[in-house]
């Protein structure tokens, strides 16, 4: 004689088999509501679809237990990559298909034991998917937060350059990165504290990916700036695109999407040179970062910055006994000048930037003409340094540009010795 649900409910657990095992049209509409959610593990459904059975027939509502499987069945569709919508598909669909082929012992029931089976049944349906979707929210959370440790791990490992190429090749590759294409690195820095990093991260990732496709980018935080790792040249040409217009359109793609964002404005970005293989990523940081660095020096005004734009202040800091020396020898006399020498490195840095134009230095730095030629002879005076000479100019430039980005006279130059 064939077992029916109402009769399980009455036999001790122990000599109850499985419900979906027992009762052939469980089977049935289970089967029927992961081809409605297009293909969706039966198993996700676990003891769903006998729960809501059970309500229809009894009006029991679900233990703490049974909803906690249901939690733990959402964790599982969310590790497994299901959408959250085709799992939450697959429950409403079974719950519909369940309630069309109930067994004639509910439809044969008067009206208000009907109406009291649907409402148990919509019970077990609002606890059951609540649990699930909350299940489902808690793996996602949790993936992402693992996903964005591995991310950080991985671009901190890059961005150094000096781990194992195998290593980080098998690492990278989850990430859709190929280490052997050309690759660039760009650097934003807000100018307050970082704002929400994963805002900031999606609205990269959305408008970088949109602009570049989903492979070989990858968007994370280091040391308080957002750091973008992008490729340089379409997939296999292996030759490095022109610096010219390539740097400049990656940064500003990523400033024009950051300035959108309520905190952190102004931000400033740097972009290092594209350079290819694994050690080329750590040579395109490194360009980024000292870009950053210089352009606050130097006080550049210029929202995006790119390593080749800055190349000429690389050289002079390569050899930084040479530029200290010069800085030295040729403006710590003005140390000594009424009001120190910040006031006549102004003026030099100013006379420079308007092409040895008085005029137009007196207006950047509000002050009067006579000003300004009573301080560029004041320099002449005590430096042996006179600006109208072709010579004594680059000797002095050099040394105004050596000096900003050394911050002399704010830190004391460093030790050569």
């Amino acid at each position: 004689m064939r077992l029916t649900l109402a009769d399980s409910r009455r036999r001790p657990a122990a000599a109850v088999a499985p419900p979906l095992a027992q009762e052939a049209w469980l089977v049935d509409v289970a089967n029927a509501a992961a081809r409605d959610a297009g293909g969706v593990p039966v198993r996700l459904l676990g003891d769903y679809l006998p729960l809501l059975a059970d309500a229809a027939v009894t009006g029991r509502r679900p233990k703490r237990a049974e909803l906690d499987a249901v939690g733990q069945l959402g964790r599982q569709a969310a590790e497994q990559g299901i959408s959250a919508g085709r799992v939450v598909q697959l429950y409403l669909s079974a719950a519909r298909r369940l309630w069309q082929d109930l067994p004639t012992v509910v439809r044969s029931r008067d009206r208000e034991a009907v109406r009291a089976a649907a409402a148990a049944v919509l019970h077990v349906i609002d606890d059951a998917v609540a649990t699930l979707a909350e299940g489902y929210a808690v793996a996602r959370r949790d993936l992402v937060r693992r996903e964005e440790v591995l991310r950080r791990e991985l671009i901190d490992d890059l961005l150094r350059g000096d781990s194992d190429l195998g290593a980080l090749v098998e690492r990278a590759e989850p990430f859709g990165l190929d280490l052997a294409r050309v690759h660039q690195v760009a650097l934003a820095s807000p100018s307050r504290r970082l704002p929400d990093t994963d805002a900031a991260i999606s609205a990269l990732e959305a408008v970088i990916f949109d602009r570049l496709g989903d492979r070989d980018v990858l968007v994370a935080t280091k040391e308080g700036l957002l750091v973008v790792l992008a490729p340089a040249t379409a997939a296999n040409t292996g030759k490095t695109a022109p610096a010219t217009g390539q740097d400049s359109d990656l940064g500003l793609l990523m400033y024009g999407e950051l300035n959108r964002l309520r905190h952190g404005r102004p931000w400033r970005v740097a972009v290092g040179r594209a350079h290819p293989g694994l050690y080329g990523i750590a040579r395109s940081y490194e360009e980024a970062r000292e870009a950053l660095t210089m352009a606050g020096r130097l006080h550049v005004d210029k929202t995006v910055v790119t390593a080749h734009d800055l190349l000429i202040y690389r050289v002079l800091l390569r050899d930084q006994p040479a530029i200290v020396d010069l800085v030295f020898a040729v403006l710590n006399p003005l140390v000594h000048a009424r009001g120190g020498a910040e006031p006549l490195l102004e003026t030099l840095d100013a006379y420079f930037a308007t092409g040895g134009v008085a005029t137009e230095s007196a207006k950047s730095l509000h002050v009067s003409v006579r000003t300004v030629t009573y301080r560029l002879d004041r320099i002449k005076t005590m430096t042996g340094y006179d600006v109208a000479n072709p010579e004594h100019r680059f000797t002095l430039q050099a040394a105004v540009l050596g000096a900003k980005l050394l911050n002399w006279p704010t830190e004391a130059l460093p030790s050569t010795g």
